[in-house]
């Protein structure tokens, strides 16, 4: 869970040729503002990615919140980056025009941090209902969880449109669940 710092790869390479496909220009400013957020502390993290990740052990038990902050803001690698980072581009751009920057900006903020509290809810659950200890020691970094939240969001402004999901055509309200499940059996980490 260790890159080096300040490393330009081809994932983020990628990412840029994207944004630069779409145009600055043409890129809303909250939505933009959280792109260079993402790519400069992929750059330039703040710690160590096992020291703003967040799990039940370390936001819970040790009480260190401020990694509800981090770990969003972070990502494990380059293609990690680029993934979510050209999920927020698209999204960005329809819900921003949608909502308005302010509104949009809100959102973000408080759906990043909703995400780390959501997650660490749901990893003591599994505690619980598994008797499995180890599930309180999951740690987790990245904007995958906000971009889900903003999917379902989106879905709902949108509704009525269809969306493939491994080849099959789903209503777009029930897409994202399917996903949500496709992308745990692919890969389950």
């Amino acid at each position: 869970m260790q890159r080096r710092q300040g490393r330009v790869s081809a994932g983020l390479l990628l990412l840029l040729y994207q944004i630069s496909q779409v145009g600055l220009q043409n890129i809303p400013s909250v939505t933009l503002g959280v792109l260079v957020l993402n790519i400069f502390l992929f750059l330039n993290p703040v710690r160590p990615l096992v020291d703003v990740c967040i799990s039940v052990k370390e936001g819970f038990y040790r009480r260190n919140w401020q990694r509800l902050l981090l770990s969003p803001f972070h990502h494990a690698d380059d293609w990690h980056l680029y993934y979510n980072m050209v999920s927020m581009l698209w999204k960005g751009i329809m819900l921003e025009k949608k909502l308005k920057s302010i509104w949009f900006a809100y959102i973000i903020a408080v759906f990043s941090v909703l995400i780390g509290v959501v997650y660490m809810v749901l990893e003591f659950i599994l505690v619980k209902i598994l008797d499995d200890p180890s599930y309180e020691m999951n740690c987790a970094v990245g904007f995958s969880g906000v971009l889900f939240a903003l999917k379902v969001l989106n879905n709902h402004y949108n509704p009525g449109r269809v969306s493939s999901v491994l080849g099959v055509r789903i209503p777009s309200k029930y897409a994202c669940w399917v996903e949500l499940v496709a992308i745990h059996l692919i890969s389950p980490g």
